[in-house]
């Protein structure tokens, strides 16, 4: 195993919280990192603010530093991150490139992954199955096929990961209780390295979480069949999986699911209109939650 892909030594529990920099944090986002925050404090734990930035052209520019500014002056604190420092940086996603090749190489010389040079056009037109989760099950077109051709390709490969014959991960919830999944029929082979050669949120926020040493992951539940993925990349690798609590997601006026595209309820808004720091914690752990299947 590579140097690089060596988790940091910890003692007792860890929690983080990983916005993305693409806007100003929403009631939705502030929830979960509430949440998540309690539930680590609440253990005596460590808790690690890190910057999921790995998509350069949706990264907003100054979106990080409001961030940390709207999350400390709701009371949130934390011992490790982008301002802070500590053992098991760096703490953006942009930073961390030379990490996650280190855990491709790896996958690649056990033969877990292959280029793949189909795109989602190639896909719709080959009427690819949809998944237990609605969404394109990969049909295995580059599976077999000459990977140093695909490599070649003029408009670039992906990497995907390579699933086993059975993929099936079963974990327990400790919001949504008993999950078990099918990767073969949730998704199939999976993009874990894009065309453009950016990482894939499943490589990198599964990687980042076991070197980290993050015990217990509370996150939004919109990501709760992204967590098989990254259990079986974890298990690839041999490295820890952590406990997961994937919670509600906080709903907009018309009742779907807060998202910043759509300009949803900040909490610079919030502060702008005069709501103090209390008032505002208050408003998000009162506000109306959404089932993802109906959001």
């Amino acid at each position: 195993m590579s140097a690089d892909l060596r988790p940091v030594k910890r003692t007792g529990p860890v929690g983080r919280y990983a916005p993305s920099p693409t806007g100003d944090l929403h009631l939705g986002n502030l929830r979960t990192a509430l949440r998540a925050w309690e539930d680590c404090r609440r253990r005596g734990g460590t808790f690690i603010l890190r910057i999921e930035d790995l998509d350069p052209p949706r990264t907003v520019p100054g979106a990080e530093a409001r961030m940390i500014e709207d999350l400390r002056w709701l009371g949130l604190d934390w011992d490790e991150g982008p301002d802070a420092g500590g053992p098991a940086g760096p703490y953006r996603q942009s930073e961390r490139g030379a990490i996650y090749q280190a855990a491709l190489d790896e996958l690649t010389r056990r033969g877990l992954t292959y280029p793949c040079v189909c795109s989602r056009r190639d896909l719709r037109e080959a009427s690819a199955p949809h998944g237990e989760a609605g969404e394109p099950v990969y049909p295995g077109v580059c599976r077999s096929a000459d990977p140093e051709r695909l490599a070649r390709h003029p408009g670039g490969a992906a990497v995907r990961f390579r699933l086993p014959d059975d993929a099936v991960i079963e974990f327990e919830d400790a919001a949504a209780g008993p999950q078990r999944f099918d990767l073969n029929r949730l998704c199939g082979d999976f993009v874990i390295r894009r065309r453009d050669g950016l990482w894939a949120y499943q490589l990198a926020c599964a990687i980042d979480d076991a070197l980290m040493g993050v015990t217990h992951v509370v996150r939004g539940a919109d990501l709760l069949t992204s967590t098989p993925r990254q259990i079986a990349v974890l298990r690839a690798l041999g490295l820890p999986v952590p406990s997961y609590c994937h919670i509600p997601l906080v709903a907009d006026e018309a009742g779907r699911r807060m998202c910043k595209r759509d300009g949803s309820c900040s909490i610079r808004a919030l502060r702008a209109a005069g709501q103090s720091a209390d008032e505002v914690r208050r408003i998000i752990m009162q506000a109306r939650l959404v089932d993802v299947e109906n959001g």
